[in-house]
């Protein structure tokens, strides 16, 4: 009885292989699948949960978990810390996720979250975008050029055509360095143009927010003129207290949760009343066809980050570690030839005993 570990080498062999822009398509296309798929009686996932602390730094650490009856239970633990990048050149979100055979509580595989996190958090706003957006939309802004804005350009370009693109970021050098950081996408002939936060919010056809706002500290984005079709992927709201947008925008906006429950305690959704809060995502795209008249209007995509996406991205992930070959099989669990004897896995003697009642040792 082995679990399936995959190592950075392993993660970088996938991508290498499959290639970072069917990765996202798949994730797209895997997500658009699952959500107009979705069934309550068979997917159970509660809000997440955690530890905040602000000793030794502030942070915190939390449990995203996801079951899908007949298919097991994935659990993505995540560690946010905002000084990482600063301090000690990491990224704010660290994050590993783990699978479970729900027929016997077998841990069947360890994968990198912080990776995927990035992939389906891109992905998850190019699902909602399509159907929210005005399908001609050519000019994405950027607010918060850090993991998370990578990922969100790579979702959107690979669902819209971009001509231009926009970033601000309140650290310069991050702002200055987006560029560079964009090419191993493969997009050296996208202008990519660092601009006021003014210019960003004014100048957007798709705007992402996806910035580390210390609790009170928003809104991010300022109220003023902004495109009559305006799509915002809202995505650094993701903590009680935080936000990024203001009372007046996310007003005159038809707003869609991730996932509602988690998103009215963290995301934009929590300064909202509830009667001012639109379909969450499995709706919007159970129902495209029913919310694609909002594209000519304001539109938000309140993203929290669901474990849903975790689930649906790891699965895609390790499916092809496995049929590529890749990871190393590693026995973790104690399982002792005798179940009802945890000692037994380190008696000779018991397991040659345990062994001969199950017909293995003759």
């Amino acid at each position: 009885m082995t679990t399936l570990v995959f190592a950075t080498d392993d993660m970088r062999e996938i991508v290498r292989q499959v290639g970072i822009d069917r990765l996202m398509d798949e994730l797209i296309d895997g997500l658009t699948t699952t959500l107009r798929n979705f069934n309550a009686d068979r997917i159970r996932i509660p809000v997440r949960d955690g530890f905040e602390y602000t000793d030794p730094v502030p942070g915190l650490i939390e449990w995203m978990p996801a079951l899908e009856t007949g298919h097991g239970t994935t659990i993505k633990i995540v560690g946010y810390h905002p000084r990482n990048p600063d301090v000690r050149r990491l990224p704010t979100i660290l994050s590993t996720a783990l699978t479970f055979d729900t027929s016997t509580g077998h841990l069947t595989s360890i994968i990198d979250g912080t990776f995927p996190t990035a992939l389906r958090t891109g992905a998850a706003s190019a699902v909602a975008s399509r159907i929210l957006t005005h399908p001609d939309a050519s000019v994405l802004g950027l607010v918060g050029c850090g993991a998370q804005a990578m990922g969100q350009l790579h979702g959107l370009a690979r669902v819209f055509t971009l001509e231009q693109v926009f970033v601000y970021d309140v650290d310069s050098d991050t702002s200055r360095s987006f560029a560079e950081r964009a090419r191993s996408l493969g997009m050296d002939g996208l202008a990519i143009t660092v601009a006021p936060l003014e210019t960003v919010v004014r100048s957007s056809h798709i705007l992402c927010t996806a910035t580390s706002v210390e609790v009170g500290a928003g809104p991010v984005i300022p109220d003023i003129r902004v495109h009559p079709s305006l799509h915002v992927n809202a995505i650094g709201s993701d903590f009680p207290g935080k936000r990024e947008l203001p009372d007046a925008l996310l007003r005159r906006s038809f707003i869609c949760p991730d996932f509602k429950p988690q998103a009215v305690k963290e995301g934009e959704c929590q300064f909202l009343e509830a009667d001012q809060i639109g379909p969450d995502l499995t709706e919007l795209v159970k129902h495209e066809r029913r919310y694609t008249q909002y594209r000519d209007g304001l539109t938000v995509f309140d993203s929290t980050g669901w474990a849903l996406e975790d689930h649906v991205a790891v699965a895609i992930l390790t499916a092809h570690g496995r049929r590529l070959g890749v990871g190393s099989e590693v026995e973790l669990e104690s399982a002792p030839p005798d179940p009802k004897n945890p000692y037994g896995l380190f008696d000779e003697s018991a397991r040659v005993t345990a062994g001969r009642a199950f017909g293995i040792v003759r």
